[in-house]
C-alpha cells in the first residue's frame, strides 16, 4: 500500500489483527525504535492506588524518525538491489533495512509491539533517502525479495487502471454496496481470465504456440439448416420437408370492375335555399 494508507497506525493494526502480512510505504516523520531500544516499563506500583499499565518515555528513551534512522545508518549498510526489468534498462536502486518497533501511540499500550522491517531506499545521486516502508513479513525473508515486494505497487496501478479502462470497473453508476460489489467480481474474474490466457503464449514463441488443438467433430455431427443425409421415405413424416407454395389449384376469381365509364353517374341534387 502507499503512503496514504500506511501513514495510518491503526489501519496497520487492522491488517495486522486479520492475520495479514503488509508492506506499507510511510512518511519520512514516521517515529519507531530502534533495534535494541524501546519505550520504559510502566511504573512500579508504590503500594497505593492503582498500579501502572501503560509505557512510559523520559528524556533519553524517545523514538526517532524513520529519516534520523536512514542517515545515521553505514555505508555498509546499503546495497545496491535490482527489482524488475525497465523499458531501457534495469530498474535497481540502493536500499537498507533494520528491524524496529513502531512507536506511534506506544504510550497508550501495556507492552511494545512487534517488531518489522523499515525498509529505506536511497537512489544514488540524491540527497536524502527517497522512500521508507514498514513491513510484517518474516523476520527470514531475503531483502532482494522484500525490495520486490515493496515495489510491486506499480503492477497493482498498472492492473487497475486496466480494469477501469478496459474491463468498464469504472462504469458502475449504481448506489448500492451488493450491485458493485457484483460488478467488481465480474470485471476482476475476466480480468483473472484475460490474465491467464495471456500468459499461454509466450511473447517470443510460434505464432501459434499456446497449447490448442483443432476439436473434433462429433459422429454424426450436422451443421444447423444443413439437409439430413438420411431423409425418411416418407414426406409427410420428413420435418425438414420444405413448406409447399400456396396456390396453383384454387379457381379463378370473378372479374369486378373498378371503373367503368359506360354507366351513368348519379344526379347531385343541392338542398334548397333557405332565406328570411
Amino acid at each position: 500500500m502507499d503512503a496514504a494508507y500506511g501513514k495510518d497506525t491503526e489501519f496497520r493494526t487492522g491488517v495486522s489483527a486479520l492475520g495479514l502480512p503488509y508492506v506499507a510505504a510511510v512518511l519520512s516523520s514516521t517515529t519507531v525504535w530502534p533495534q535494541g531500544t524501546g519505550p520504559l516499563a510502566p511504573k512500579p506500583w508504590s503500594g497505593r492506588g492503582r498500579r501502572a499499565t501503560r509505557l512510559r518515555r523520559d528524556a533519553q528513551h524517545q523514538p526517532v524518525s524513520v529519516k534520523e534512522l536512514a542517515l545515521g545508518l553505514p555505508e555498509t549498510a546499503w546495497t545496491e538491489i535490482a527489482w524488475r526489468e525497465g523499458t531501457n534498462a534495469e530498474l535497481a536502486s540502493r536500499f537498507a533495512r533494520s528491524r524496529v518497533r513502531v512507536a506511534h501511540g506506544d504510550t497508550l499500550l501495556d507492552a511494545p509491539r512487534a517488531e518489522e522491517w523499515l525498509l529505506i531506499e536511497w537512489p544514488e545521486g540524491e540527497a536524502e533517502p527517497t522512500q521508507y516502508w514498514l513491513s510484517t513479513m518474516p523476520e527470514e525473508i531475503g531483502f532482494a525479495d522484500l525490495v520486490d515486494l515493496a515495489h510491486l505497487r506499480w503492477r497493482i496501478e498498472r492492473d487497475y487502471q486496466e480494469l477501469k479502462q478496459e474491463l468498464g470497473l469504472g462504469h458502475y453508476e449504481g448506489r448500492g454496496w451488493r450491485g458493485f460489489h457484483h460488478h467488481a467480481t465480474l470485471c476482476i474474474a475476466a480480468y483473472g481470465f484475460l490474465i491467464a490466457e495471456r500468459a499461454r503464449f509466450s511473447p517470443s514463441g510460434p505464432g501459434g504456440a499456446g497449447g490448442f488443438e483443432a476439436p473434433r467433430l462429433p459422429e454424426g455431427y450436422r451443421p444447423r439448416g444443413a439437409p439430413d443425409p438420411a431423409r425418411t421415405t416418407r414426406a409427410e413424416l420428413d420435418r425438414h420437408r420444405a413448406t409447399p407454395a400456396h396456390g396453383g389449384d384454387r379457381p379463378n376469381s370473378p372479374t369486378m370492375p373498378v371503373l367503368c365509364p359506360d354507366q351513368p353517374q348519379p344526379t347531385r341534387i343541392s338542398p334548397p335555399l333557405v332565406t328570411q
